[in-house]
C-alpha cells in the first residue's frame, strides 16, 4: 500500500464539512490502495472538536502530532474575549480598538497567519521522520495557509511529490482586505502564495472560480475537487422527516455576523405579525457556532420565542437536524469575494434532500450548485417577497448529487496522486 502524508491543522476535526474533508478522504483512501499518514498539531486552538468523526479514520492510518505555539491564547487575553461573543473579530461590523489592534498585528506580524511558528519546527521534524519512514506523496491542506509552507519546505529539502489543497482562497479570501495590511505585508502574502502555486506539483481547489483564478496565475496543474458528503453519514439517521404542523428553518455550522440575513428575519416577523398560526408553527433552529449579532437580530424582531439555539452538535445529530428541516438556510457572507466560495455545508444540505434557501449573490458558485442539483434557490439579500414565497412553494427532490459523494471525490483525488 502506498503512503500519503497529510499535513493538516484540524485533527480531530470540527463538524464543518470543509474541515471534515481530509478525514473523509482518509476514510476511503485505503480502498484505493493508499495509507493515510496524518501530521497535525498536538494542541490546536479549535472552536469545537467532534470526536464522533474519529470513527471514520481507518485502522491503518498513522497519526503524528507535535506541539504548536498558539498566539490566539494571547489574543483572547488581549481582547478580553468571552464565550458566546464574536467568533472572529473580522466578522464584527463595529470593532473595538483592541480588536482593530489585534487584527493589525495578526495581518502584519504573523504572515501568512498566526500558525507560522509551526512551520520551521515541522519541517525539521518531518525531514527526520521521512528519512526513516518514506511516503509516496505529501498533501498540505489550508487554511491555515502556513501549512502549505511546510509542504514547500519539504519539497525544497527532499524533492517530495507535493500537492497543495486550498479549501479557501488566500489573498482573494473575503476577509483578506480587512486585515489592515501594510504594502510590505501585502506583497509578502502575494509572494508566498505565488511560491506555493508555482512550486507544488499539483494544486487543488474546491471552487470552480478559485480554480480558474489559480490556473491563470501558474503553470502548475490546478485540479477542481469540491467538498462533498458521506453517504454513510445519512444511512443510519432513520427516516427523519419534518415534524407535522411545524415550519422548521434550520441552519447548521458557523453562522457568521457578516452573513446575517436581516431581511429574512424582517420578512418572517411581518408574516408572524399578520398570521398568528404561522407564528405558532415557526421554528428557527440554529445548530453550531452562531455569532451573537445573528441571535440578537432575531430577538430584536420579536422572534425570540421562535428561536431554538441548539449549540454545537455531534455530526450525526447535525445530520438528523438537516433531514428534519422544512427549509435549510444557506446565508452567504456579504462580501463580493465570497461569490467564489463554496461553503462546505452545501453538500450535506444536498444529501439531506431538503429544500435549500440561499441568501446571497445570485451568480455565486453556491447558487450554481443549487441550480444544477435542483436543490433550491439563491436570492439576493433584499428580496423579501421571494424569500417568503420560497417557504410556501412546492420543491422537487434534489437530483444529480452522486458526483459529490466522498467516495467519488476520493477516487478523483487518487487520479492525481503519483
Amino acid at each position: 500500500m502506498k503512503r500519503l502524508l497529510i499535513i493538516t491543522y484540524y485533527w480531530p476535526p470540527t463538524g464543518g464539512s470543509g474541515v471534515q474533508r481530509w478525514v473523509k478522504f482518509s476514510k476511503y483512501l485505503p480502498d484505493f490502495g493508499w495509507q493515510p499518514v496524518v501530521y497535525t498539531p498536538e494542541n490546536p486552538e479549535q472552536l469545537a472538536r467532534d470526536e464522533s468523526l474519529l470513527g471514520d479514520i481507518p485502522a491503518c492510518a498513522e497519526i503524528i502530532k507535535t506541539p504548536i505555539l498558539e498566539p490566539y491564547t494571547v489574543y483572547r487575553k488581549l481582547t478580553g474575549g468571552k464565550q458566546g461573543e464574536e467568533i472572529n473579530p473580522v466578522n464584527a461590523r463595529k470593532k473595538t480598538w483592541k480588536q482593530r489592534l489585534s487584527l493589525w498585528i495578526r495581518g502584519n506580524c504573523f504572515i501568512p497567519d498566526p500558525r507560522i511558528g509551526w512551520v520551521r519546527p515541522s519541517v525539521r521534524f518531518l525531514k527526520k521522520y521521512l528519512a526513516e519512514h518514506p511516503v509516496d506523496a505529501v498533501v498540505t491542506t489550508g487554511p491555515p495557509q502556513s501549512v502549505h509552507l511546510i509542504g514547500r519546505g519539504l519539497k525544497r529539502a527532499l524533492g517530495v511529490h507535493w500537492i497543495a489543497d486550498f479549501r479557501d482562497p488566500w489573498t482573494e479570501m473575503f476577509y483578506y482586505k480587512h486585515l489592515g495590511l501594510s504594502a510590505a505585508a501585502d506583497r509578502r502574502h502575494h509572494r508566498l502564495e505565488q511560491s506555493v502555486l508555482d512550486e507544488a506539483d499539483t494544486v487543488i481547489s474546491v471552487s470552480p472560480p478559485v480554480a480558474a483564478d489559480f490556473q491563470a496565475r501558474t503553470q502548475t496543474p490546478v485540479v477542481l475537487i469540491t467538498n462533498g458528503f458521506d453517504e454513510d453519514d445519512f444511512a443510519g439517521t432513520g427516516a427523519a422527516a419534518p415534524e407535522s404542523g411545524k415550519i422548521r428553518l434550520v441552519h447548521t455550522g458557523l453562522f457568521a455576523a457578516d452573513g446575517n440575513p436581516l431581511n429574512l428575519w424582517e420578512a418572517l416577523a411581518a408574516r408572524c405579525e399578520a398570521d398568528p398560526d404561522f407564528r405558532s408553527r415557526l421554528e428557527i433552529r440554529l445548530a453550531g457556532k452562531v455569532d451573537r449579532p445573528v441571535t440578537d437580530a432575531i430577538r430584536a424582531r420579536g422572534l425570540g420565542d421562535n428561536l431554538v439555539e441548539l449549540g454545537y452538535l455531534p455530526h450525526d445529530e447535525t445530520v438528523r437536524e438537516q433531514r428534519a428541516a422544512d427549509i435549510l438556510l444557506l446565508p452567504l457572507r456579504q462580501e463580493p469575494e465570497y461569490a467564489k466560495v463554496l461553503p462546505g455545508k452545501i453538500f450535506e444540505y444536498l444529501a439531506a434532500r431538503r429544500p435549500v434557501l440561499g441568501i446571497g449573490q445570485e451568480q455565486s458558485a453556491a447558487a450554481t450548485v443549487l441550480r444544477d442539483a435542483g436543490a433550491g434557490a439563491m436570492y439576493d439579500w433584499d428580496k423579501k417577497e421571494e424569500l417568503l414565497a420560497f417557504l410556501d412553494a412546492e420543491h422537487p427532490e434534489t437530483a444529480g448529487i452522486e458526483k459529490y459523494t466522498r467516495r467519488a471525490l476520493t477516487a478523483q483525488l487518487t487520479q492525481i496522486l503519483p
